[in-house]
């Protein structure tokens, strides 16, 4: 079983269904991923997940209003954290291993300081803490990315996740090739609301306060391209030095989706630390 052919799967939490994949064998923590800016489960690199669930059980969701789960999408990242908190607990777990990747980052260090009794290891990638450099204007890049993706006939993502190197390019469409390998079962599309909470959502997170990062104690790997232009990669560095227990890996000529650009490392990286 791989992540392009797992079966999705619905849970009731509080009267609203979340849509789900899980992949490994179960036992042992958890690892339960956050995704980003207007992400379904179909965004998830394939090959990230598989190098994951090789160790681990590995828990993918839509939180709510996103693809297929039920119910409307929060305008704020405590909201967010409060839903994917509710969809852990109806699984029945009291302990999780959490990889937040942009705005599943945001949400991550959330879950850490309102239950850090429920988290065991975080991994952060293509992130920033509340108030960091440039989170605020992340939709004005998203907008400037669609609009040069139509231009040209490329991808939003070839300009968002990956550096315009011949490299960064070509790791692009291999990245975009390995999303459409599932050819069944595949997830509902993001609306036009979901994104317009989300984006709400980053907006007040760049315009908040990092102090509390100090109260998260839980060990951090933080991973990022070396030229994050959705969450410059200042914001990395800077998550590092605030958080207590860190370690950060920064990958070369690579952008937001560095962990996607160099999966077979991240992977390695991410499996040496959730032992």
């Amino acid at each position: 079983m791989s992540f392009v052919n797992v079966p999705s799967q619905s849970i009731d939490v509080g009267g609203t269904p979340f849509v789900y994949r899980e992949l490994g064998k179960k036992g042992g923590v958890p690892v339960v991923l956050l995704h980003h800016l207007t992400a379904v489960l179909d965004d998830w690199d394939p090959r990230v997940v598989d190098g994951l669930a090789a160790e681990h059980h590995v828990i993918a969701f839509d939180n709510r209003g996103v693809g297929a789960s039920g119910g409307s999408t929060p305008a704020s990242v405590e909201a967010m954290a409060s839903d994917a908190v509710a969809f852990i607990r109806a699984l029945g777990l009291s302990k999780v291993d959490l990889l937040g990747f942009s705005l599943g980052g945001f949400i991550a260090q959330v879950i850490a300081q309102e239950e850090p009794d429920l988290v065991r290891k975080i991994i952060i990638a293509g992130s920033g803490p509340a108030g960091g450099e440039g989170i605020s204007n992340m939709s004005a890049v998203l907008q400037d990315a669609v609009a040069k993706a139509g231009a040209s006939g490329k991808h939003p993502k070839h300009f968002l996740f990956f550096s315009q190197t011949s490299n960064g390019q070509a790791a692009a469409d291999a990245f975009l090739a390995r999303l459409n390998e599932r050819t069944a079962d595949r997830d509902a599309s993001i609306s036009n609301e979901t994104i317009g909470a989300q984006l709400t959502a980053i907006h007040a997170w760049g315009q908040g306060n990092p102090s509390k990062l100090s109260e998260i104690h839980h060990p951090v790997l933080v991973a990022n391209g070396d030229d994050d232009v959705m969450a410059p990669t200042i914001n990395s560095f800077e998550l590092a030095r605030r958080l207590p227990n860190a370690q950060l890996s920064i990958f070369p000529d690579a952008s937001h989706g560095g962990i996607f650009q160099y999966y077979p490392v991240f992977v390695q990286q991410a499996l040496d630390f959730l032992r």
